[in-house]
């Protein structure tokens, strides 16, 4: 399951780099699965509301600790149109995947051996759904406070063996533990390839979050692999790193780390 970037403001799961990459594997007999999930588009918050109102108008949208700790750590209305964003993305992919669990025979999916993958903004929800907890971004916001919650196979489950992040970061999870007072990363978290340009200049992915996650990733001992993409800066889909793209790459990486015997 691939989750495309936007920076939570947009972006769209038809975008050609997606679609590519969704070939490439496709032709090997993966069935791949591009995701939309709701972004910032959709919101519109009136300037100088107060915050009764703004917590009235999200609730169902956002937990209320989650709203609470947005305006109060950022300083325009578009960055907490974000924060609210980055809580229902995490719910909506979430809920993709147990959808896909859901429908597995209806696609001939083996769910056994599950990868989730993103870009930018889908790289950090892609961190986010494999290190939280099953009920994380789920159960904060009650059946009551959002009706649509009851439609998502909510009944499912799922093991994500591994991860594909593309000049992404660890926002999201840090997010989340603040808010929360959590701590979500453990040695049962699914094993990580990441790509990421080191000379990204976005504010948000910065290549030390590709560093930063490797360090956490390698003080609990799981299997984690990061290529640095030379010179390159944010969204460097056309990387080529002795020789391979970054289909061929990450292909190579799940292949050998989940075993898969290639006919």
């Amino acid at each position: 399951m691939f989750i495309h970037g936007g920076g939570f403001t947009g972006g769209t799961k038809t975008k050609p780099e997606i679609i590519d990459m969704a070939g490439y594997y496709a032709s090997r007999g993966w069935v791949f699965i591009s995701i939309d999930y709701r972004t910032a588009e959709e919101l519109i918050t009136i300037p100088g509301s107060s915050q009764e109102a703004l917590l009235s108008r999200y609730k169902g949208l956002a937990p209320l600790e989650w709203i609470q700790h947005a305006l109060q750590g950022v300083e325009t209305i578009k960055q907490f149109e974000q924060a609210i964003a980055m809580y229902m993305a995490q719910r909506d992919a979430k809920a993709a995947l147990r959808w896909i669990v859901a429908n597995k025979d209806t696609y001939n999916i083996n769910t056994d051996y599950i990868t989730v993958g993103g870009a930018s903004a889908g790289a950090i929800t892609t961190v986010a759904l494999g290190i939280s907890n099953i009920e994380d971004f789920r159960d904060e916001v009650s059946i009551s406070d959002d009706p649509t919650l009851s439609t998502t196979n909510l009944e499912q489950t799922y093991k994500v063996n591994s991860m594909v992040y593309f000049w992404g970061s660890n926002v999201k999870i840090e997010l989340f533990e603040d808010v929360y007072g959590l701590s979500l990363y453990d040695n049962n978290d699914p094993e990580l390839f990441l790509a990421h340009g080191t000379k990204d200049m976005n504010p948000s992915t910065p290549y030390s979050e590709a560093t930063e996650l490797k360090e956490i990733y390698d003080s609990l001992g799981i299997h984690n692999e990061l290529v640095a993409l030379e010179d390159a800066g944010h969204g460097a889909w056309d990387a080529i790193v002795d020789g391979k793209n970054l289909s061929e790459m990450t292909f190579d990486f799940i292949v050998k780390r989940q075993s898969l015997t290639i006919e």
